[in-house]
């Protein structure tokens, strides 16, 4: 049985940092490519981070220099560091593994940026 477990959400003031961890079970992962993406209360989910199975990135342009995605395969989990908070960045984060049209989800954390 797949499961996405995400972790490391939580309230930090505005130019905080935070680490969120995704651990995937079920099978190896390694081949598939990861990715996190957010959803703000009224607007539609968007991606922020993705990294293929060789290790590529993508980044999207509002959180370039801030925010870093990574991966360690030997424990199907990948990170999203989150630097320079912004309230903006308020959001649920979610993440995604996938393989072409195969995909899986995690349930969510919160990340809530405020003073």
């Amino acid at each position: 049985q797949v499961q996405l477990v995400e972790s490391g959400g939580g309230l930090v003031q505005p130019g905080g940092s935070l680490r969120l961890s995704c651990a995937a079970s079920g099978r190896d992962f390694s081949l598939y490519a990861m990715g996190w993406y957010r959803q703000a209360p009224g607007k539609q989910r968007e991606l922020v981070a993705s990294i293929s199975s060789g290790g590529s990135t993508r980044i999207v342009d509002s959180v370039k220099g801030r925010f870093t995605i990574s991966r360690d395969n030997a424990k199907n989990t990948v990170y999203l560091q989150m630097n320079n908070l912004k309230p903006e960045d308020t959001a649920v984060y979610s993440c995604k593994v996938s393989s072409g049209p195969v995909g899986y989800w995690g349930q969510g954390t919160q990340v809530t940026v405020s003073s």
